[in-house]
C-alpha cells in the first residue's frame, strides 16, 4: 500500500522577501488600474514638458528642453511617489485594506517596501516615456547615468516615505487635498521649470532643503551641465529618505 500524503501547514510565515514579492505585484495591478493616478504620473508630466519647451508662457533658459526635462523627471517621480501613493494609500486605510493586511504576518515594513518597488517600476515607464518626447523635441542629455538613477533612487525612497507618512496621519479626503496641494506648490516653487535664480537668497535657501529642488538641481547638474551631483544635494535627499522612512513606519497607524 502506498502511504497517504500527509500535508500539514508548517505554521511559519513565509519568508519576508516572498511577502514583498506577492504585496507587489498586488500593488502593480491597482496603480495600473488607476485611471485617474496615470493621468497625474504621466500625462500631466509630458504635457508640462511640451508646452513649457514650444511655447513661450515663461521665461526660461534656452535650450528650453534641456533646461526643463531634468525638473520634469523630478515633477515625475513626485507625482507617482508621493502624490498618487499618498491618496491611494489614504483611500486603502479608509476602505479596511489596510486594516486586513494588518491581520497578515506581513509587517509594515515590508508593506511599504512593496509600494516603493511599485512605485519605481511605474517611473522607468515614466523616464522612457519622457526621454522620447524630450528627444523628439531636440534634448541632448550629458552626464553619466549612475549618478542620475541615484538621484532618481533616493527621490522616489524620500518621497515614498512622505507620502506614506501623509496618508496615515491624515483621513482620505484630508490627504487628497493636502497631496494635491503640496504637487502643485512643489511645480512652482521646486525649480522643476522656473530657476531658483529667480528667488531672493533666503528664499532660495529654503528651497533647496527641499527634496523635489534637491532632486531637480541634482539631475540639471548632471543632464544640463555634465556635472557632477553637488554634495549638497545627496545630503538633502538622503536626509529626507531617512527622516522620512522612519517616521512613516513608526508613526503609521498600528491598525492600517
Amino acid at each position: 500500500m502506498t502511504a497517504a500524503l500527509e500535508l500539514k501547514p508548517s505554521g511559519q510565515p513565509a519568508p519576508t522577501r516572498r511577502m514583498v514579492a506577492a504585496q507587489l505585484r498586488t500593488e502593480l495591478r491597482l496603480m495600473l488600474r488607476n485611471g485617474e493616478q496615470l493621468l497625474l504620473t504621466i500625462v500631466i508630466p509630458s504635457l508640462i514638458l511640451v508646452v513649457f519647451a514650444t511655447t513661450k508662457v515663461a521665461d526660461i533658459p534656452k535650450p528650453r528642453v534641456d533646461f526643463l526635462m531634468p525638473g520634469v523627471m523630478a515633477l515625475a517621480v513626485m507625482s507617482t511617489a508621493f502624490t498618487g501613493q499618498a491618496i491611494a494609500t489614504g483611500f486603502e486605510r479608509r476602505y479596511g485594506v489596510l486594516r486586513r493586511l494588518a491581520t497578515t504576518p506581513m509587517p509594515t515594513s515590508a508593506m511599504f517596501a512593496a509600494k516603493t518597488l511599485a512605485v519605481l517600476m511605474v517611473e522607468i515607464v515614466q523616464i522612457a516615456l519622457l526621454a522620447v518626447i524630450a528627444l523628439a523635441l531636440g534634448w541632448s542629455p550629458h552626464g553619466n547615468v549612475a549618478p542620475i538613477l541615484g538621484v532618481l533612487a533616493l527621490g522616489t525612497a524620500a518621497f515614498s516615505g512622505l507620502g506614506l507618512l501623509l496618508a496615515g496621519l491624515l483621513r482620505a479626503e484630508a490627504t487628497l487635498a493636502v497631496a494635491n496641494l503640496i504637487y502643485l506648490a512643489l511645480l512652482v516653487v521646486g525649480g522643476v521649470a522656473f530657476p531658483i535664480s529667480d528667488y531672493g537668497s533666503g528664499a532660495r535657501d529654503v528651497l533647496l532643503a527641499l527634496p523635489i529642488t534637491a532632486m531637480t538641481d541634482g539631475l540639471r547638474e548632471v543632464l544640463l551641465h555634465g556635472h557632477a551631483v553637488p554634495l549638497r544635494d545627496w545630503v538633502t535627499l538622503l536626509g529626507w529618505t531617512i527622516s522620512a522612512g522612519s517616521a512613516a513606519i513608526g508613526f503609521f497607524p498600528t491598525d492600517k
